[in-house]
C-alpha cells in the first residue's frame, strides 16, 4: 500500500511546474521570464488605424500614369540598347 502511494506520488511529480520556475526557499523577489513575443499576431488582434489619409483618385491616377510613362521609357530604352547589339 505504501509503494503504490509512493509510486502514484512520484508519477504525478512529472505533472507539476518545473524547479526553475519554483521560487527557492519562499523568495518572492526571484527574477522573471520575459514573456516571449509571438511570432504572429491573434487571430481577432487588429492594427492600429493609420494616421495618414487615403490617396485622392486624382492623386493616384497622376501616380499610376507617371509610372506607367516611366516603364514606357525603359522599354524603349532596352529595346534601343539591343538593336545594335544584334546588328553586330
Amino acid at each position: 500500500m505504501v509503494l503504490a502511494v509512493l509510486l502514484a506520488g512520484a508519477c504525478l511529480g512529472g505533472c507539476s511546474i518545473s524547479l526553475s520556475d519554483m521560487p527557492l526557499m519562499g523568495a518572492s523577489d526571484s527574477v522573471e521570464k520575459p514573456k516571449e513575443v509571438e511570432a504572429f499576431p491573434a487571430v481577432n488582434d487588429l492594427p492600429a488605424n493609420r494616421d495618414e489619409a487615403v490617396l485622392a483618385p486624382a492623386e493616384r491616377n497622376k501616380i499610376e500614369q507617371e509610372l506607367i510613362a516611366a516603364r514606357e521609357r525603359q522599354a524603349n530604352a532596352n529595346a534601343s540598347a539591343a538593336k545594335p547589339a544584334a546588328a553586330k
